[in-house]
């Protein structure tokens, strides 16, 4: 699974107490409970991170290893118990048909060239000489041949970097160079991209030990607001001024999009508040060419100030005929 920073998630800091911890998701959880937000198709998904990250951080051992092993914390234990087998095999060798120590953990093969590791009950098997888990070789990388634990080649560390786009940028495909550990990476990022969206690139983390396979780097991508344009899954959201006098008697107006101006027209004694859909002329849907969400338009009638006495007494006229 991907890394997810469940501390900002709660918007917490990593040195947070398990009272601002449990303040940011009480906090969190009303803002964005699906039954409170029943117009809003990311409430749910929102709702459900906040209860992830809170279920971690709230408890202590879980919060430990989370801060240790990051998206890996679920198998901190066999994880521990792997690495006092390799302490094991490294300074005691081969013994038989197992190595790292009489009873309890460690490891052993079957002669068959079958390979298993044991700790508390628990089994991970592998059908040849690399035999580690499928945890373990994404963990350090697979096991070197013909040597002990002291020889086996560990999988890099992985790296994870934010990259900055504006709402613009974000609805165009376009290429861009990060700099990720004194390194020049050129990736290019598709239209639709959502903010907080992570993408993998296999092997551009940390190199890898003993022969293991390099990491992976996690790019998150942080969209700013703009100043203009709401977005809301693929729809965008703008709110245009209309005056009284072309919300009563109807009219055009000029209306931005992604792409350029484009001109509505206004119906007569159009009312404070409505809202007109555009049909694909929102965000750009994520990799699929071609396909757009639609821009919501929220009127807002703005009052004249400043009245004249003439005008005054022209409203005055209006409304003594109603």
């Amino acid at each position: 699974m991907a890394y997810i920073d469940y501390y900002q998630v709660l918007g917490v800091d990593k040195t947070a107490s398990q009272d601002d911890i449990k303040k940011a998701f009480r906090k969190l959880a009303r803002k964005y409970h699906p039954d409170l937000n029943p117009n809003d198709a990311t409430a749910k998904d929102k709702f459900q991170a906040i209860n992830e990250a809170n279920e971690v951080l709230s408890d202590p051992e879980k919060r430990k290893k989370y801060d240790e092993y990051g998206e890996h914390w679920k198998h901190a234990d066999e994880f521990e118990a792997q690495k006092r087998a390799r302490q094991q095999a490294g300074a005691g060798g081969f013994g038989g048909t197992g190595f790292g120590g009489q009873g309890g953990a460690g490891f052993g093969t079957d002669g068959g060239g079958t390979y298993w590791y044991s700790s508390d009950g628990q089994e991970f098997s592998g059908s040849s000489a690399d035999g580690f888990s499928d945890f373990f070789e994404q963990m350090f990388g697979h096991r070197t041949r013909g040597g002990g634990g002291a020889n086996a080649g560990f999988r890099g560390q992985d790296f994870h970097a934010d990259l900055n786009l504006s709402l613009r940028n974000a609805a165009q495909t376009h290429k861009q160079i990060l700099t990720v550990n004194g390194k020049n990476v050129r990736i290019t990022i598709p239209a639709g991209v959502a903010n907080g969206q992570v993408i993998k690139l296999k092997g551009y983390g940390g190199e890898g030990i003993n022969g293991g396979p390099a990491g992976d780097l996690y790019i998150t991508f942080v969209i700013a607001d703009d100043p203009a344009f709401k977005r809301l899954g693929d729809d965008l959201y703008v709110d245009v001024d209309i005056d009284l006098y072309t919300a009563l008697l109807g009219g055009e107006k000029l209306v931005d999009t992604l792409e350029g101006q484009v001109k509505l027209k206004v119906k007569p004694e159009t009312q404070n508040g409505t809202k007109v859909r555009l049909k694909g002329k929102g965000f750009p849907v994520y990799k699929k060419e071609g396909q757009f969400g639609d821009l919501i338009v929220t009127y807002s009638v703005k009052l004249p100030t400043n009245l004249t006495e003439q005008q005054k007494e022209m409203l005055r006229k209006i409304q003594s005929m109603n």
